[in-house]
Parts: C-alpha cells; structure tokens; sequence
C-alpha cells in the first residue's frame, strides 16, 4: 500500500473527511523510525496480562504485515504504546510523524480504554451478552476516525491471545468471551478470515477448555491417517484436472476446533458424522475455470444431496465468495471440496485487509453484496479500502452528499460501562429515556467524561454520560420545543408528550368526578359506589365514566334518570279519565288527541318513544293519563293482550310540540374518540343530544360499542337523515332506531 488510509470515517464529526498527507514520512523509513522512537519508552514496560509492551508491538506489526498492512500502518503499533509515556503526546507525535499518525495512536488508545471498560462491566450485563456484543462490535467501527483502529485493535487481541496460549496462561474470562463474541464476529463481518479462525479457537480454548482438549484430541488421533489420505487425494485429483487442462492448485483445508463444536452442536451431530473434517480447497485460475472443476468433482465422486452452496452466485454478506460442495469417495467417506478463484481466496483469507496487497479483478463483479443497512456499510469500507490501493495520493471524496459511513448513529457509555447505542445528535435527555423511561422524566442535569454540561449538549462517541435526577418530578415543556434542541429521539419526544398527555388526562378525570360526586350529592345518591354506578351505565372503570364527564362528551342528565326511581305500577281499580286542561292546551303540550274524548291527560311513552308520522295507539293509565304507544312496541302489546279494554285510539295532531325525542342505537368498532366523532355527526345535522349510554364490551368483531343516544327531531322521518349521517363515522357498522 503506497498511503495509508486517510478516510476519517464515523468520526465525532460525523463524516468521510478528506485528510492530506501533509508530514507523513515515506513509508520505508517510518517503520523503523517508529520503532526506534518507541524502544526507549517501551523497554522494560508491560501490559496489564504481563507480556512486554515492545514484544508485543513487534507481534502487532508482524501480523499486519501478513495482512498486507503497510510499513506507515505497523508503524503506528508503536505509536499506539508511546502515546500513553507521553506528556503531551498528540504534539510529540504529530511532530515526529505527521497528525495523521497522531490521531490513530489517540483514537486507538481511548478505544482501548473504552473495551477496557466494557469488559470490566460486561459482568453486569450478562443478562443480555448477545445485545451488548453486537453493539460493541458497532462501536468498534463508529467510534473509530480511522478504520485501521479496528485492524489494529484486532491484531493486537489476537497477539494477546497468542501470548496467553505460548504462556500457557488463562486469561481473565471477560477478555475470553469478548474475543470470542465481540472481535471474532467483527473479524467475520469484515471477511478476515484468518483472524476470525484463530481468535475463535483461541478464546474457545479458554473458554471450555475441557471441550477443546476432548475435540484436539480426537482430531490428533486420527491426524496422520486424515493427512496421508487427503495428501493421496490432492495428488490424484490435481492430476486429473491438469489433464483436462485445468492447472489448478490442491490443498487440505486445516479444520478449526471451533468450528467442529459449533456444527456438532447446531445439528446436535457426533465427530464422526461432521461431514467436512476431511477438506480440499481447489485454486483455479478463473470463473470458469471452477465450475468446470465442480463438474469434474460431481462426476468424479458421488454428491451428497443438500450439501452444495454456491457462494460466488449469491456471496455471503461480508463478501465471501466459493463453491462448497460435499461428496463421498468409493469408500462412503464424506469430504468437503471448496472451489475458488485466487482472488476469492485472497478475500476469504484476509477480507479488508486483503484489498491492501490484493486488486480484485472483475469491476463491479468483484463487488460485495449486502443483505442489510449495516452490512452495506461494510461493504462501502471495504470498496474505500480498494480505492485506497488504487490511488497514490490520499483518499479525497469531494462532493459527498451523505456525511459518513456510520453517520446515524452513536455510542456512548454508563458511568458502569455499558454501551448504549443512540442517533446521532443525541443529548443526555435522550441517554436518560434510552436507560429508563422514569429516569428521562427525572433528568435534571448530567455530566459527561466528568464535566457538568447543558442538557442540550450534543453527545459524541466514546464519551461516559453520567445523569443527575431528582427523587420525583416529570420532564419540562421545553423538551418538547425543537428549538431548543433538549429532544433528538422521537421515542423520547414521544415518552415526554405521553407524560403530559397523562397529567392533562388525570386533570380531566378529576374534574369528571367532582361533577358526578356533585350529581349524587344533589340527588341524594351518596352512599352508592362510583364503581358501582360506571358498571351501570357501561364503563370498565369510574374513571372512564369521568373522563367522558370531563370532557363534556357524556351528559349527567343520563346518570339523573337512571338514578330516579321507575313509575309506580298501577292498580287494578285505577281506571279514570282525568280531565286536565282545554284541547288546545292539550294539543299544544301533547301533540296527541284522543278519539271520541276531550281533555285527556297524555304522555308520549318512554319505551319506544313515538314521533309523527308513526303509528300511535293510546292506553289509559291508572292515574297518569292515557300512555302514547307506537302501533310496534312490544309494551304496548304485552299491555293491550293483557288488560284490551285500555286500549283507546288516538291520532297525532298537527299543532303538536316541534320536536320529539328519539332513541337511536349504534353498534361501532371501540376505538378514541368514536363519541366525539358521533357527536360531531349529530351537531352537523343540527340534532340535539339529550342523553348518551355508552357500554364497550369484546365480541367476534373485536372490541366493540353499544351506544344509546336520545335526540331530539320534528318527526320520525327526520330520523332517517339522522341515521345516514351516523353510519358514515368511521368504524360504526349499524345505526337504528329503537
């Protein structure tokens, strides 16, 4: 590589930044020079797991080299060490070398800090290690300004695993599980496979180590009869292909302990029945090239049915591409044949890393596919890493729209070290819901790396937010004024607004229940239960019927005449026609006139509630007139077979009262705001409401409601109108009259 990379990616600031090369030496003499400058600080110095600072920057250097790493990018595996016996080393450094190296060291040593952090605490959160894991490998690649943080820091933990297996020492088991589940999982996303391997069987080695030594030593057992059987197969089947003009190469593939145990466990298998612990890997020299070798391989042996992958159609999400197919000799043994090109295998080896000393050839066919967001970041890292290689100068993307790689989010850490992942523009209000919807609420300052700051102060990655709440208390109406910047997270606006919302409810509900304990007050009601009474007119709770009264949505004249006591019935005796008042007041008060007698006392009946132009039938009452009955109602005719010599004909009278009560039930989906809806549909109609019953209840529809609303109308047929606009609210299925 002739420059080091100087995309600053994820940064604090946010974006892919063009860096110059302004002070960085040529790269034959910096490594050196490095190293020189380093020695005397290092000397003598080690690491918190005893291995000496200098051998272990050697390490370092050697396995970047490997890699592919330029001499500019194993330089700064000293620099990364210096950088903490300095006083002020981002000026020491950046005299020495350049800023560029300066700001590697720095970011790469607060990284450190930070995963010394995180593993300190990660026993606190052993809960949820799978969440935790993923987002520290995120935080791996946006906490970073420069992507060979990460190649650093993963060398550098594979030496220390390296030193602890040559030690035969056990290192701290936080340190174990984090290689195995945080740096091997990132090593595989950015398609280094070599890493991924080793640091795999490594950390499993400490991890269960009884395991490991139980699968080394079955594949040591049978070691020399699996090497001499497989180095007979590659020469026979390298043979065979050179003589259909095939000049590939043949190898057997090394198979990793971990590996074994996670196939025996996924498919709950025995060692015996893992199908690829006896591997080949074919080399061929094109595209072509290796489907013709597949051809050969399935003519040649017997496949194993559902045991072929065809990774160069569809690559894997970091950009692994092969063929794997598995197949039986002669003599039934299974065997496990990958197919690639140099160029895959280069990538299969080394991933990003292998774009530093290997071009992929192919244009857009050497491209990576992504499944998902995250994985096309990836993708895009690796494309800038090849672009890298390509250019002599340093990497310059003018005229960029987006801001960065992993722009929209961040991480930042817990006075305990957790991560917690947010948006990017997030402040400590945000870090405070992000925790606990309780603690948002209570925020009322915070501190961040220590410092008191504003609780509209921007957080940026790697910083440790600590935040200060009162004992009690809800959240202030300025979070909710973007302006002011308090709130980046819709789900924290939305959790503030659900506060607010909240309190403006309970002030509702409490002015509901100081009108209905008033109504029972007056009525002399007082000692039935609120409870009791809701249940009555149709509501779950008290508080539901007060939150209707509070809203002005249901009328207190409904609880009134449920609360007044039903008619006495008559007496058999009390047969009498009660001369009241003229015709004409009659008429003008009833709107009723009886045939063949004057001056009757009349009443519309409540039961079915008639209005002209509906047909009317009179029964005299003892006591209380002549009751005025639709022809229909079933009262009328429970009444009239009963007793038929009550029954009197009556007519409607054309100077009649102007409007007549009505009762209309609705049948409607149970939803918010479905009575202010209905509501709104009689006002439009210029109908009034004089009393609501409500009654929501669960049945195959779903949850439902049954209302009763009492309107008032010139007549029957204004009914209709009434109905037609009801059954156009949203979610009501019938409207009737009763």
């Amino acid at each position: 590589m002739k420059s080091e990379i100087h995309a600053a990616h994820a940064a604090d600031a946010g974006g892919i930044l063009a860096v110059t090369a302004q002070g960085l030496p040529d790269e034959p003499q910096v490594l050196a020079r490095a190293r020189a400058f380093a020695e005397p600080l290092l000397t003598g110095r080690l690491l918190d797991t005893g291995e000496p600072i200098l051998a272990h920057a050697d390490a370092v250097a050697a396995i970047l080299q490997a890699l592919g790493g330029s001499q500019a990018m194993q330089a700064a595996s000293y620099l990364v060490y210096a950088c903490e016996h300095l006083n002020k080393p981002a000026e020491v450094i950046a005299a020495a070398f350049g800023p560029s190296h300066a700001e590697l060291a720095l970011a790469t040593n607060k990284l450190v800090a930070v995963q010394r952090q995180a593993r300190l605490a990660q026993s606190r959160h052993a809960h949820e290690p799978a969440g935790q894991s993923e987002t520290v490998r995120k935080m791996l690649l946006a906490f970073s300004r420069d992507l060979r943080v990460v190649m650093l820091r993963l060398a550098s933990r594979l030496q220390t695993l390296r030193y602890y297996a040559a030690a035969r020492l056990q290192p701290d088991v936080a340190m174990a599980h984090e290689s195995l589940q945080v740096f091997a999982p990132l090593a595989n996303r950015l398609g280094i496979w070599q890493i991924k391997w080793e640091l795999e069987d490594l950390a499993f080695r400490f991890t269960e180590p009884q395991t490991y030594r139980e699968i080394a030593k079955l594949l040591d057992e049978k070691r020399l009869q699996r090497e001499s059987y497989l180095q007979a197969l590659c020469a026979q089947l390298q043979a065979q292909l050179q003589q259909l003009g095939l000049e590939v190469s043949v190898q057997g593939r090394p198979k990793h302990i971990y590996s074994i145990v996670r196939k025996m466990r996924s498919k709950s298998l025995g060692f015996e029945q893992v199908l690829d612990v006896r591997a080949l890997r074919v080399i061929a020299p094109d595209l072509k090239a290796c489907y013709a070798v597949l051809a050969h391989v399935h003519e040649r042996f017997e496949q194993v049915e559902g045991e072929f992958d065809d990774y160069i159609a569809r690559p894997k999400a970091n950009g692994y591409q092969s063929l794997h197919t598995v197949v039986r000799d002669p003599e039934g043994k299974a065997i496990e044949i990958q197919i690639r090109t140099p160029a895959m295998h280069a990538h299969a080896e080394s991933g990003v890393a292998a774009h530093w000393a290997y071009k992929e050839a192919g244009g857009k066919k050497g491209g990576v596919v992504a499944s998902g967001p995250y994985e096309a970041k990836i993708a895009v890292l690796r494309q800038l890493l090849a672009w890298e290689r390509e250019m002599s100068t340093p990497l310059s993307l003018p005229g960029q729209g987006g801001q960065g790689l992993l722009e929209d989010r961040i991480y930042v850490l817990t006075p305990e070290a957790a991560v917690v992942e947010l948006a990017r523009g997030a402040t400590p209000v945000d870090f405070a819901y992000s925790l606990h919807t309780n603690l948002g609420h209570r925020c009322r300052g915070a501190r961040i790396d220590g410092a008191m700051v504003p609780l509209n102060t921007a957080l940026r990655n790697g910083q440790t937010v600590e935040i200060i709440a009162a004992k009690e208390g809800g959240p202030s109406r300025d979070w909710l004024n973007p302006e002011l910047g308090f709130l980046a997270s819709p789900r924290a606006r939305a959790k503030v607004r659900a506060w607010f919302n909240a309190l403006a409810l309970q002030e509702t509900v409490a002015r509901g229940r100081e009108a209905v304990e008033r109504l029972l007050q007056r009525e002399g009601k007082t000692a039935m239960g609120l409870e009791e009474l809701a249940g009555q007119l149709g509501f779950k709770s008290a508080d539901g019927l007060f939150e209707v009264v509070g809203k002005d949505e249901f009328s207190l004249r409904t609880i009134e005449n449920m609360l007044r006591p039903p008619e006495a019935a008559p007496s058999a005796d009390d047969l009498a026609l009660a001369k009241m008042r003229s015709g004409a007041e009659r008429s003008a008060q009833g709107g009723v006139l009886v045939v063949g007698v004057d001056s009757l006392l009349t009443q519309l009946a409540k039961c079915c509630k008639p209005a002209p132009p509906d047909l009317i039938r009179g029964f005299v009452t003892r006591g209380k007139g002549v009751s005025i009955h639709r022809s229909d109602c079933s009262n009328f005719r429970n009444m009239a077979s009963g007793s038929p010599e009550r029954v009197i004909e009556v007519k409607w009278n054309a100077s009649g009262p102007a409007l007549y009560a009505v009762d209309i039930a609705i049948e409607a989906a149970d939803r918010q705001g479905l009575l202010r809806d209905i509501s709104e549909a009689f006002s439009r109609e210029k109908v009034n409401v004089t009393g609501v019953q409500t009654q929501s209840l669960r049945d195959h529809h779903g949850d439902s409601a049954r209302m009763t609303f009492t309107v008032e109308v010139g007549d029957a047929r204004a009914v209709q109108r009434v109905l037609a606009a009801v059954v156009q609210v949203a979610g009501v299925r019938r409207a009737r009259r009763r």
